[in-house]
């Protein structure tokens, strides 16, 4: 009996293993992959500037570090005892304006220098919705609770959204030709905006990737892992959704996450994955003896297992 219908999914052209290096970029989303890739411990850098919520403000990030812009005062304002800026998330707001201004500065540079390395982007777009300040008439990356009268909310049109994302590809291979894209659209459902606003919202980002795609399609480097629909379609019951009904839960994070390997992440390097899942495993063990022989020779083989690691692959950082 078949109580499920399945997305068909296939192995990529160019897979991720560990000898790749990653830029995420996007939504909410991108933190739930990002957090698996640095378990496993990849080499990725995730949203600089923060959660970044439409192509627009992508498009801003690798813009600006592209050109290898600096943020200078003017960028910054101060609002409920905190120094922010419309171009990136709170996360990066601070008591400080010289602080914010170094942060701002230090994302545009590391991601000026992840894409001269990287192998893969990886872009989660989660809306088409964006706030327009009224004053500057400019859409901004986060309203940082300044009052809801300073902006005018618009849909992006599909042809907005393929002209953003066609920038962010000629930007990016404009100092590295080499790069695999990977597009895809969360499955962080925006029900702040309406119920049918947030579906007409998806509607414009996937059928925009995909215009996108059909213009690239001699292009191998460029395609669209179906986070979204896999939500949508394979898990489709409340139970894969946290306690707000709108984020999926861990659950259905993994399930997601393991069909992304199954898609992007190359076979020798899953078995890699399962070595570093032992070590990561190990370190949380709390034994009931400390000092007990059997504890010891525990961490003996732990402590073999982490330098095999630290020789063959540098760049891994286990905590002690």
């Amino acid at each position: 009996m078949k109580l499920q219908t399945k997305i068909p999914l296939h192995p990529a052209a160019c897979q991720i293993d560990y000898q790749s290096h990653l830029l995420l970029l996007g939504s909410c989303f991108i933190k739930n992959i990002g957090n698996k890739l640095d378990y496993f411990k990849f080499q990725s850098l995730q949203n600089p500037f923060g959660i970044l919520f439409h192509p627009l403000a992508i498009e801003s990030l690798i813009s600006k570090a592209i050109k290898q812009e600096i943020y200078s005062e003017s960028a910054a304002f101060f609002l409920n005892e905190r120094w922010h800026s419309y171009d990136a998330h709170s996360d990066l707001s601070d008591p400080s304006k010289e602080k914010l201004l170094q942060k701002l500065n230090e994302g545009l540079q590391n991601t000026y220098q992840q894409i001269t390395k990287s192998t893969h982007v990886i872009i989660t777009l989660g809306t088409a919705w964006v706030y327009k300040n009224a004053k500057t008439n400019s859409v901004v990356t986060n309203c940082h609770k300044v009052p809801q009268n300073e902006f005018s909310k618009e849909l992006l049109s599909v042809a907005d959204i393929q002209k953003s994302l066609e920038s962010i590809i000629e930007h990016i291979q404009s100092i590295n030709k080499k790069i695999c894209f990977v597009f895809t659209v969360s499955p962080v459902r925006h029900l702040k905006d309406g119920f049918i606003e947030n579906q007409r919202s998806k509607a414009h980002l996937i059928t925009a990737i995909h215009e996108l795609l059909s213009v690239r399609m001699e292009s191998r480097n460029s395609t669209y892992f179906p986070s979204y629909e896999l939500m949508m379609d394979e898990l489709r019951d409340y139970r894969f959704y946290d306690v707000d009904m709108v984020h999926p839960n861990q659950v259905a994070i993994g399930y997601i996450w393991e069909k992304f390997g199954e898609v992007w992440i190359s076979p020798n390097a899953r078995a890699i994955m399962e070595k570093v899942d032992t070590i990561q495993k190990g370190q949380k063990h709390r034994p009931f003896n400390p000092d007990s022989e059997q504890h010891k020779a525990f961490l003996k083989s732990l402590e073999t297992k982490i330098a095999y690691f630290k020789e063959a692959y540098p760049f891994m950082k286990f905590s002690k």
